[in-house]
């Protein structure tokens, strides 16, 4: 058993992404062919548009463009939000074919909440990680004497600190949605956390697109009306730098 730690990784992306979102957006003003609009946009400087088009809220062109993240180290609890936004395809690891996998010497890995460690009690959250490791391999070793399907039952013992790896593929405007109520400072810790290095990473491939992306006070007022935070200069200062 290990704790594990978040890592992201952006596995693919449309290719030339602000080029795309120019043709699709100029395509409805334009009476030029597809091909003669590809070829004016493929030789000139996109930024300008693309930022105007942002500006204006005209998104729908920019849901022509995805990006596909692998994410490990987040939680179950953390996987369960995320699976809410709904315009998005996932492919996630299964508890039930990868316990079957040296399920004893490996055992399931854990995320440990900050605030477990801030308080002093990080150790003494191990020790109970392990003590359902324990009743893990119990009860898959009971239901196996039985001849029941022990590991698929097994997993109902397993916590919401439970380790998932999981594969997302989302389009820009989607993407832009999920930054918005997902790297806000009132969203959980775990996903507000993947939403800011997925922020970080589609910000180096797409700059322009992504360059005002964020929680929804970065350009506008807070939405969270009495819910707010109060530190809406230092959160806009952030993420305006965020690189």
């Amino acid at each position: 058993m290990t704790e594990s730690k978040l890592n992201v990784i952006l596995l693919r992306y449309t290719p030339n992404p602000e080029e795309m979102v120019a043709q699709a957006a100029k395509l409805c003003y334009s009476p030029a062919s597809i091909q003669e609009l590809e070829k004016q946009i493929g030789i000139k400087d996109q930024a300008g548009f693309i930022e105007k088009l942002t500006d204006m809220r005209h998104l729908s062109p920019v849901e022509h463009i995805t990006f596909t993240f692998g994410v490990e180290g987040i939680s179950r609890a953390c996987s369960h939000q995320l699976v809410r936004h709904r315009l998005a395809s996932y492919s996630q690891q299964s508890q039930r074919y990868v316990g079957q996998q040296g399920k004893k010497a490996r055992g399931f890995h854990f995320i440990v909440p900050p605030s477990i460690e801030k308080i002093g009690k990080k150790q003494w959250f191990i020790e109970k990680m392990e003590n359902v490791q324990k009743w893990y391999d119990e009860i898959v070793d009971a239901l196996g004497e039985k001849g029941e399907s022990s590991f698929e039952d097994a997993r109902f013992l397993l916590p919401n600190a439970a380790e998932t790896k999981i594969i997302l593929t989302m389009n820009g405007r989607e993407l832009i949605h999920f930054f918005r109520v997902r790297c806000c400072n009132r969203a959980q810790w775990e996903i507000r956390a993947m939403a800011i290095e997925m922020l970080r990473l589609v910000k180096k491939v797409s700059p322009h697109i992504f360059k005002d992306a964020g929680p929804g006070c970065v350009h506008d007022e807070c939405p969270e009306g009495k819910m707010t935070c109060g530190r809406m200069d230092e959160v806009r200062k952030k993420f305006q730098s965020l690189v």
